[in-house]
């Protein structure tokens, strides 16, 4: 139980790091391999550096994408990056000038200025998520010279597991329109009419998103979770000890308490503290009558609005706040909870409008009665 948890909340582990747990796993896979592949629908890819369980979400969601990266740019140069290093050997060292060289006589677009500090800092976030996944490690100099200056050179050995990162298709990808396609390819047409592919992305869905919410009676995944809600139960109860939520809004995955795994919430940042707090200050506004719901059970706020709320709270409750967020201004506190919301699917932003979901009332939280006092 505890292994499969931790191949869901680690992108790789490698033998080198962790002999013991890399044998736990091999050793232990048949155990949950009929979960893994047939409810999930994942690969487990077993080599003799790393095991590596290919995941991929059920939803694509606006929120998904990769934390550290900023720019649109950023995919791009990570996959030339992955391109670069499929002609290099393991263990094959390399210097930034010749990935430079790749990036520029293969980037379609348009030919990337590298004397602009914002194209030379996208670079940089590649090649660091690139060492923390373990692709790359640095070999001679660092990083931080070429922010300065466009000319540095660092040297880099490539570790051999860039040619595993990229998902594995069953078929001809080059025939993909639209991401639908990518996620959708079915190699057999009668294993779609078996409602194969819709149990994996039911399955992948909850295990992998914060909540997987209620789109209308034609929303067929939510359809077979109530209809197969307690053979579900039992599964996610067998093999990760966790408990499945059922409302009319929506279905989620809960941890008992004290369970930490990576990107859950609530967690043990500042902010997190702050949502909670939030939540449950806009549950009690929808409860006076100062906010209204929609027939989709969202609360839609004007941008003036939100900020007001969120002005109240810290006046009420910041006594309890991380210096960070009590004494910092009010503009960086509400881009701080807008993008810890979005991340876990609790609202969505647009124009001058905040779209708040249902997930927040789920999960709120306040301090003691005599927190305050006490900090006072």
């Amino acid at each position: 139980m505890n292994l499969l948890k931790t191949l869901l909340d680690n992108y790789i582990i490698l033998k080198g790091e962790n002999r013991d747990l890399y044998y736990d796993i091999k050793d232990s896979y048949k155990s949950f391999k009929s979960f893994v592949e047939e409810k999930l629908g994942y690969n487990l890819i077993i080599h003799q550096d790393f095991i590596k369980l290919e995941k991929f979400p059920g939803r694509v969601e606006p929120w998904m994408g990769i934390g550290d990266f900023k720019e649109k740019l950023d995919y791009c140069l990570l996959m030339l990056l992955l391109m670069f290093l499929e002609d290099k050997g393991k263990e094959e060292q390399f210097v930034l000038s010749s990935l430079i060289d790749y990036i520029n006589g293969n980037f379609d677009l348009e030919r990337i200025d590298w004397t602009i500090y914002s194209n030379r800092r996208s670079l940089i976030r590649v090649l660091k998520f690139a060492q923390n996944l373990k692709l790359i490690k640095v070999t001679d100099g660092q990083e931080q010279d070429f922010a300065d200056s466009e000319g540095a050179e660092v040297l880099y050995e490539n570790t051999g597991i860039s040619k595993y990162i990229v998902r594995t298709f069953p078929v001809d990808i080059s025939f993909a329109k639209n991401l639908e396609d990518l996620l959708n390819f079915a190699p057999d047409s009668v294993d779609e009419q078996r409602g194969i592919f819709r149990r994996h992305r039911v399955y992948r869905t909850l295990v992998l998103n914060p909540v997987m919410y209620n789109y209308g009676s034609e929303d067929q995944d939510f359809g077979y979770i109530k209809n197969y809600k307690s053979r579900i139960e039992e599964d996610l109860a067998k093999y990760l000890d966790w408990k499945l939520h059922v409302h009319r809004e929506g279905a989620l995955v809960v941890l008992d308490e004290g369970e930490r795994i990576k990107d859950s919430f609530p967690n043990s940042t500042g902010i997190s503290d702050i949502v909670l707090l939030l939540n449950k200050r806009l549950l009690e506004l929808l409860k006076r009558g100062e906010l209204v719901l929609a027939e989709n059970s969202w609360i839609c706020i004007d941008k003036e609005e939100f900020w007001e709320i969120i002005k109240r709270l810290k006046k009420d409750k910041d006594r309890g706040w991380s210096k960070e967020y009590r004494e910092g201004k009010l503009d960086y506190l509400v881009s701080e909870i807008l993008e810890f919301m979005k991340g876990f699917n609790m609202l969505e932003k647009t124009g001058d409008k905040i779209y708040v979901k249902p997930l927040i009332g789920k999960v709120m939280g306040d301090y003691p009665e005599d927190y305050l006092e006490k900090e006072e």
